[in-house]
């Protein structure tokens, strides 16, 4: 018995389906031989840890060569957006999975396998700007050069719902508290700016989960780039914050000003440092206040454990940032105490 047979009972319909059509179209891959080996099949099938979504993912072998297989449920519409921002990326001369096979009906790719070096391996304090030197590049290449044509817009709507799940999952569901009136007031006065320095940057693409876990270090140096199907046009400075307040590690606040300043000398240099440097602290704070709400979302709607554990980081973000910015009115004094009951 194999280990994915193991973690996963053949009474498993999907498993099943995707494991037969995955060798029905070996003939799609680069290691394909048609002669004496007409008859392999894939083999060591092993669960990949997947991401927060429903999607999943399996390593496999054909011919001594690894491959990943994608399990995308539908509806479709995500795998159809995987498919055509993947083409996106490889136009601008980003380096994103090759897709060697496709089935969107079922929910099924086949894919070039980046490895299992993540940058996430690789983070540590004294490799900070090593790290920033590999991703730089992609920024401005995302920034500059990559298409937006056909993606979703990231409103001001879209901002706003993002930042609602705070007060929704984090403050009813985790604290069982409610924002009062005057709080509720007071939240959305902080709101309004965040969302209105977000909608005053340069629209751009924004991979929209530019982080550790989903940027490869592959063999020859560079990076690949991995669940990227969520892109939308978007605000310049959210990947870049997307990377800089990261889940797994903090940077000293030194480096992260000097590296705000860095990605502003190549993506943004008609922008100010200091009017850059604010528009990169309110798209953090808009971006860590989300995902404190989606985390104790996955928690409690989603039965999924481990993230809520990883909410303090990015409370103490957010208790970092809040202060710095005096114009945001009440909801500082009572937000701080408010994020500390965690």
């Amino acid at each position: 018995m194999t280990d994915i047979e193991r973690n996963l009972p053949e009474f498993d319909p999907r498993f099943v389906q995707l494991r037969h059509w995955a060798n029905s179209v070996v003939e799609n891959l680069p290691s394909y031989a048609p002669d004496n080996e007409a008859a392999a099949v894939f083999i060591d099938w092993q669960v990949v840890t997947g991401d927060a979504s429903a999607r999943r993912y399996f390593r496999a072998s054909y011919l001594d060569q690894s491959f990943i297989v994608m399990d995308a449920p539908p509806p479709q519409a995500a795998l159809d957006s995987f498919i055509t921002i993947a083409a996106m990326l490889q136009a601008s001369g980003l380096h994103s999975p090759q897709i060697f096979a496709e089935q969107p009906n079922a929910g099924f790719l086949l894919l070039e396998d980046l490895g299992e070096t993540l940058l996430q391996s690789l983070l540590a304090v004294d490799r900070g700007q090593w790290l920033f030197d590999q991703i730089s590049p992609l920024l401005a290449v995302m920034a500059d050069k990559t298409a937006t044509d056909g993606l979703p817009i990231y409103s001001a709507s879209c901002l706003q719902a993002e930042l609602d799940l705070l007060p929704q999952w984090f403050g009813q569901r985790h604290l069982g508290v409610s924002f009062s009136p005057s709080q509720q007031a007071d939240w959305q006065y902080l709101c309004d700016q965040l969302i209105t320095s977000a909608m005053a940057q340069p629209q751009v693409f924004v991979h929209r989960d530019f982080h550790s876990c989903n940027l490869h270090q592959l063999p020859d140096g560079s990076v690949g780039i991995i669940d990227f199907q969520d892109a939308v046009l978007g605000p310049l400075s959210y990947d870049l914050v997307s990377w800089l307040w990261d889940r797994y590690i903090t940077w000293p606040r030194s480096e992260l000003e000097a590296w705000i300043e860095q990605a502003r000398l190549v993506v943004a240099p008609t922008i100010g440092a200091g009017q850059w440097l604010r528009q990169c602290e309110f798209m953090a704070l808009q971006r860590n206040l989300k995902i404190i709400g989606i985390f104790a979302r996955l928690h409690y709607r989603d039965n999924k454990q481990g993230y809520l554990a990883m909410a303090p980081r990015f409370i103490d973000y957010v208790l970092e940032l809040l202060p710095r910015y005096p114009e945001f009115g009440p909801a500082s004094d009572w937000l701080v105490p408010w994020l500390q009951a965690r």
